[in-house]
């Protein structure tokens, strides 16, 4: 027969993880949050991608090319545009992720059969960069075909010396494609994002559990004072480790910092006020320290996979897509990478600022005021 020795201390546990039914709600959940996560955010096929068209013709032979690309279901025309310094602008802002420049005799230039058409990419992302810059060259060879065998249709010639349609390509910010020059300003989001949200929580839950809490209550100290005191550190620890970041990727990785460092340190810190508000609200819903790994696990797994650290958030179904807006991160990212890699100054990145304000504010002030309802 089976022990009952150890048949009772099983059931001894069943029981506990029972009397715990946050633990076992997220024991249970975060599987099924993951599979989903995974099975829908993680995907590295590009679509969606979207872009500006630059169209100086505005000729039928245009409207055509501009058909090309639509029917690839790669590309989305978001925007047409009417100047150099629009597009820039779009792309500086993260936008649009390329543009289509097409000149004003193009139409001429198809019938004469040497048409070139400019695509300018956004080289910041180098995974979709280099797949969508390979996928704007086949639809101009595709396109070129066409236009070809029409050609030779109307004019009777067996072959023509060249592509009546040439699609000329210039990369922006990233020209070789280096992944660490994506990844490593994203890190940078990673790092405060878990760091500040897992020894908050468990910090605050630990003092609880030892019973120090209490005694720091009983003390003259005011609850806003509290908070302050248990989150200055953090936050100077997060920016040691955000300006580690930028010096090592920068002198071992050759990756730029084009951008001002006062303004990587304002969106850094209007960040953490999310990262640390999170870290906080945890603290208040937990009652162990294991309890508040696995609350901000249930954050932070989202907040990674949805904000487009890993993936192109063009890629997802539009409803994460949706989602993802209700994540800081994504806005932080989009701030740091365009802050490191393009140079942009602060109107570039304003939106996002502003996103990063609210956010900040407003979870910030819920968990403060949860956190003080808790002392009391």
């Amino acid at each position: 027969m089976f022990n009952t020795r150890i048949v009772s201390i099983v059931r001894k546990e069943f029981t506990q993880i029972f009397r715990d039914p946050r633990s076992l709600a997220l024991i249970i959940v975060m599987p099924i949050i993951q599979l989903f996560l995974l099975g829908y955010a993680a995907t590295t096929d590009v679509k969606n991608v979207p872009i500006a068209v630059l169209d100086q013709s505005q000729s039928a032979q245009s409207r055509e090319l501009l058909d090309a690309f639509r029917a690839a279901d790669y590309f989305r025309i978001d925007y047409y545009v009417g100047s150099t310094d629009e597009y820039q602008r779009l792309i500086e802002s993260g936008a649009i992720r390329a543009v289509l420049v097409i000149p004003p005799d193009y139409d001429v230039q198809v019938l004469d059969g040497k048409a070139q058409v400019l695509f300018v990419l956004d080289g910041s992302d180098g995974s979709v960069g280099a797949t969508a810059l390979s996928t704007a060259r086949l639809i101009g060879q595709s396109y070129a075909t066409k236009v070809q065998e029409s050609q030779f249709a109307l004019r009777g010639a067996a072959s023509l010396p060249t592509p009546p349609v040439e699609v000329r390509t210039q990369v922006w910010y990233n020209p070789d494609f280096q992944s660490a020059y994506f990844m490593i300003p994203g890190v940078i989001g990673m790092i405060l994002s878990f760091i500040t949200t897992i020894l908050t929580a468990t910090t605050i839950v630990r003092e609880r559990e030892r019973g120090t809490i209490e005694q720091l209550i009983v003390t003259p100290i005011r609850s806003w004072e509290l908070i302050v005191g248990k989150l200055l550190p953090y936050v100077i620890l997060a920016f040691v480790e955000t300006f580690e970041i930028l010096i090592v990727g920068h002198l071992v990785f050759d990756v730029p910092v084009r951008g001002s460092l006062w303004l990587i340190t304002l969106a850094s810190g209007l960040f953490l006020m999310s990262s640390l508000g999170i870290g906080l609200f945890a603290s208040t819903i937990a009652n162990t320290q294991q309890e508040a790994m696995l609350t901000v696990m249930m954050f932070n797994l989202p907040m990674i996979f949805l904000s487009g650290f890993f993936f192109p958030v063009q890629a997802m179904p539009k409803f994460l897509q949706f989602v993802s807006f209700a994540i800081p991160l994504r806005y932080y990212l989009v701030v740091i990478r365009a802050l490191m890699l393009k140079g942009v100054g602060f109107v570039a990145v304003q939106g996002e600022i502003i996103s990063l304000t609210i956010f900040g504010i407003v979870i910030m002030g819920i968990a403060a005021l949860r956190f003080r309802k808790r002392l009391d």
